[in-house]
């Protein structure tokens, strides 16, 4: 080890998943996996299955049944056509043909086994991939701009910057026990296609006259983070030029590790450092490692685009175009991988881009060929010009898979959005984010409407059903959405979802966005259209 655990002096002072750390370093798993497939799924103690997430692994529903879901790092969500196939391959063998886009750009698989994971981690690593570090207390894959390189709204291409600080990290035990999870994006996008205010932490666009000279580099925002407390992220006084990214985020990671909470695990992540020691004295301590830095410039973000980029686009290489497509609620077969290879390989360069809304983009397509390209048939379920609602619905894993949810959620969202899409017209979207539990994997709190997954007493015992909030944004300072009271039953949240926006298009003003509505408005107006038409279900 390369640096002091401080706070292993005093164990008495730690959660109990902290002593376990302090015995075993989450990356000694690693080591063991190949004796566990030989062995078997019973071979592995009980109290190894948590470390199997720094391999980038959670057990599914129900644990004891052996099968586990499984996150492949993307960063920036820049899929080559070899790692493509390769994604395609390892779901069509042993995934049972899911293929999960996550909301941090990451590809998800479900119902693998422990024999089948040393042959998975040889694929991947053939191709230059791994989903080592993408769950645990560890950094975690690096969210960034799915445009990078070819954006003509970037202020540089950070492809460069993110893999090499996402290649230091990975497989880095002096940064493999972290207090809790640790979440970073780096993106020159002036559209905040990487939702920097919901990162631990985030290096964004920005601009600063240094001798005379104005220089393109980035401004740090540190702290921000979803779950049950949600804080949105703070801007330090800083500037960093493009060759310090790295040195600033170890620099902000040694920080966190060696200063953040251990002892209550629910407070342990940077989140709740930052708001405790606040901005200056976390600027005190960068400078300590850094030395003195420049301060802050001038913020290039123009507004949040909430990471869609629906359509045929103009790159900034001349005569190239990126086609941006919506994968419903993320989700995809493995041959419908292999399809968007194929294509974009042979219209494009091979590239797919995934996003942090669960979409996908083929960049590189001459532009005289994009109609061509549009007239295959797997366009007409993964298309540039999905209806309204379906469009703008992300969905976490739900009970399907996740031992954490309380709710089904995937297929639902779907379902419910098709519902809208069938029985609503709207000419603004509306962006519906559901989550099964607290933890908003599917980051309902930035979504105009945020659907929580609960449980509620029935006739005949407990019933799946959800809470809303309404009016969620990370544009221009951010603010998360507002709980509206109530529950609703599971099967009745597509029916309430239907009157609820019915009361927005019929008292909005022209082209007000559901947020300026919510704003407007104000949510006991909300709250009393809600009360009434759960009061008209009831009766």
């Amino acid at each position: 080890m390369g640096y002091n655990k401080t706070w292993a002096d005093d164990p008495s002072k730690l959660n109990e998943t902290e002593v376990l750390k302090l015995q075993k370093d989450g990356l000694e798993i690693l080591n063991e996996i190949d004796k566990y497939a030989k062995e078997g799924f019973h071979a592995i103690p009980k109290e190894e299955w948590n470390l199997f997430k720094w391999a980038g692994m959670y057990l599914q529903k129900p644990k004891e049944d052996g099968y586990f879901m499984m996150r492949v790092n993307i960063p920036s969500g820049l899929i080559s056509y070899e790692q493509a196939n390769t994604l395609a391959g390892i779901a069509k063998d042993y995934g049972r043909d899911i293929v999960d886009i996550t909301t941090r750009q990451a590809i998800q698989y479900h119902w693998l086994t422990i024999e089948q994971i040393p042959d998975i981690f040889k694929r991947l690593e053939a191709v230059g991939l791994s989903s080592v570090g993408a769950c645990g207390d560890i950094p975690r894959t690096i969210m960034g701009n799915p445009l990078a390189g070819i954006d003509p709204h970037e202020l540089m291409d950070t492809t460069d910057i993110v893999n090499d600080v996402y290649q230091f990290f990975q497989r880095n035990s002096d940064f493999s026990n972290l207090p809790r999870k640790y979440k970073m994006s780096i993106s020159s996008n002036i559209y905040n296609a990487a939702h920097a205010e919901i990162n631990c932490l985030a290096f964004v666009p920005a601009t600063k006259e240094i001798d005379g000279q104005e220089v393109i580099g980035f401004h740090v925002k540190v702290g921000g983070g979803l779950s049950a407390k949600p804080f949105l992220g703070q801007e330090l006084d800083v500037f960093i030029t493009p060759e310090r990214v790295k040195e600033a985020a170890i620099a902000i990671t040694t920080i966190y590790r060696d200063h953040g909470f251990r002892d209550k695990r629910h407070r342990a992540r940077i989140k709740y450092l930052v708001a405790e020691w606040g901005v200056e004295k976390f600027k005190e301590k960068l400078e300590e490692l850094m030395g003195t830095l420049p301060s802050r410039g001038t913020d290039q973000f123009v507004e949040w685009n909430a990471g869609y980029f629906y359509g045929a686009h103009e790159q900034k290489q001349k005569g190239l175009s990126y086609v941006g497509f919506n994968v419903p609620v993320g989700r995809m077969s493995a041959d419908e991988l292999f399809e968007l290879a194929r294509i974009s390989k042979e219209f494009g360069n091979g590239e797919l881009r995934t996003c942090n809304s669960q979409n996908i983009v083929i960049p590189n397509v001459p532009n005289e060929k994009v109609e061509e390209l549009l007239g295959h048939d797997i366009f007409e379920r993964i298309t540039i010009n999905p209806q309204n609602f379906i469009a703008y619905s992300v969905s976490c894993t739900g009970i399907e898979y996740c031992n954490l949810a309380l709710v089904e959620t995937k297929e639902r969202m779907r379902r419910v959005a098709e519902y809208l899409d069938e029985n609503i017209s709207l000419d603004t979207p509306i962006r519906i984010h559901m989550v099964g539990c607290p933890n908003s994997c599917g980051q309902r709190q930035i979504a105009d409407i945020g659907l929580q997954g609960v449980l509620m007493k029935g006739p005949n015992g407990m019933e799946e059903a959800f809470e809303i909030y309404v009016g969620g944004t990370l544009n221009h300072g951010a603010k998360f959405n507002d709980k509206l009271k109530g529950r609703i039953k599971g099967d009745e949240i597509a029916l309430v979802l239907k009157k609820l926006i019915s009361f927005y298009k019929e008292k909005r003003e022209e082209n007000e966005s559901f947020f300026a509505f919510v704003s407007r408005v104000g949510l006991p107006s909300l709250q009393a259209e809600l009360d009434h038409i759960l009061a008209q279900a009831a009766s």
